[in-house]
């Protein structure tokens, strides 16, 4: 007799691919999780803090092992949590902008919108990977929202002046006038204004005071420069060896391409993030 033996199967445990999108807002980021053919596995909402973006990830990876995950704003306000997020090991994509068609057919709302964003990380339609907020660009980009803040406020102030100074006192329009913006500024602050008549001595004050927010300024601008050249330097020193880059251009250049350049594949993939890529039309 012949004795066939058949052995009980035993379960495998295999968990499933996750694909996560997260639609970021300031104070909080909601997230969808879909399996691994698109079905939506569920939506929360987390506190936009470090605390929030582990129990973010605690939720993901709850309904398998997440491989991916498409965040709406790695530039502003999910800058946060994508860091976190590359931190662990787990791919991220920039997410541009939520599907069209689903807001026309089903209105603008936080989870639908996290629910696109995971969709366009996993059908491929996102691939882009963010510009990261970690290195020497982001300290270059820092610096340079204070330099440029400071020198349309030096332009604001010294434009104040000469419209002040054309409008005031004869004497005042005849000694400043014809000055140049430096020597204007050098000129304004010095003022010791008299007692005299009123609008007169209040002109002068106030041309005092615009002279000195401008030498502060001039002040602030060189201090700024001073970090920002070295650190253009170090990182792309043969950026500026191009003709007509100087330490501004090549920063302004360094903050487009971000502290991962490798994420622009091509001259394409350049023109694109410049907004100079050829549109096909008929």
């Amino acid at each position: 007799m012949t004795v066939t033996i058949v052995e009980e199967a035993r379960p495998v445990t295999c968990r499933a691919a996750v694909t996560g999108g997260v639609d970021t807002h300031a104070d909080t980021h909601v997230a969808a999780a879909l399996d691994p053919v698109g079905g939506l596995l569920g939506v929360a909402e987390f506190p936009a803090t470090t605390a929030g973006y582990a129990r973010l990830l605690g939720w993901l990876g709850g309904f398998g092992t997440v491989c991916l995950v498409g965040i709406e704003g790695t530039g502003s306000y999910g800058a946060g949590l994508a860091r976190y997020v590359t931190a662990t090991g787990i791919r991220v994509v920039e997410v541009d902008r939520s599907d069209r068609q689903d807001r026309r057919r089903q209105g603008k709302s936080d989870p639908l919108d996290a629910v696109s964003a995971a969709r366009a990380a996993q059908s491929g339609r996102a691939s882009g990977a963010p510009k990261g907020r970690d290195g020497a660009v982001e300290a270059i980009r820092a610096l340079m929202v204070a330099r440029r803040s400071a020198a349309g406020e030096r332009t604001r102030t010294v434009n104040q002046a000469r419209a002040l100074v054309l409008t005031g006192p004869d004497d005042l329009r005849a000694r400043f006038a014809k000055h140049k913006p430096a020597a204007l500024i050098t000129g304004l602050a010095a003022l010791r204004p008299r007692p005299g008549d009123v609008a007169g001595h209040a002109t002068r004050i106030a041309l005092r005071e615009l002279g000195r927010r401008a030498q502060f300024l001039d002040g602030q601008l060189v201090r700024l420069d001073e970090l920002i050249v070295p650190l253009v330097t170090a990182r792309a020193p043969g950026l500026l060896a191009v003709y007509g880059a100087g330490p501004r251009t090549a920063a302004l250049l360094l903050i487009a391409a971000g502290d991962h350049p490798e994420r622009l594949r091509s001259e394409a993939a350049w023109a694109h993030l410049c907004g100079v890529a050829p549109i096909p039309a008929s």
